[in-house]
């Protein structure tokens, strides 16, 4: 099983950007996948995370109305649209698979991790 988060880079505050997770080994429209950050020195924290049949879709409050998740199972992808970026958004970027089970907006409910994808936003 594999995870390959892209997409990040330098973007000034009000700009966009678009991350995107790529599954390997497994068939993605079997597992819920979600999208963490961590920026230094903080926790890492949920961001974003979708459904394995993409019908439910879940949001942290501080990305609500800004970030939107979405998937494609036949290039066993998942998305995150970014727009409106703030200088606090600047993080490192993971997406997981989540287990069958359990709440999408912790982490202790993912079983497998990506590298991870650098976002700066500057002000």
């Amino acid at each position: 099983v594999q995870l390959q988060a892209s997409g990040g880079g330098l973007v000034q505050a009000g700009g966009s950007l678009r991350l995107a997770c790529a599954g390997s080994g497994f068939r993605s429209d079997d597992y819920g996948i979600g999208w963490f950050r961590q920026a230094p020195g903080k926790e890492r924290e949920f961001v974003a995370a979708i459904s394995w049949g993409g019908g439910s879709t879940y949001y942290a409050d501080s990305v609500q109305g800004r970030f939107t998740i979405s998937r494609d199972n036949a290039k066993n992808t998942v998305y995150l649209q970014m727009n409106s970026l703030k200088p606090e958004d600047t993080a490192i970027y993971h997406c997981a698979r989540k287990f069958h089970s359990g709440s999408y907006y912790s982490p202790n409910k993912y079983d497998y991790w990506g590298q991870g994808t650098q976002v700066t936003v500057s002000s």
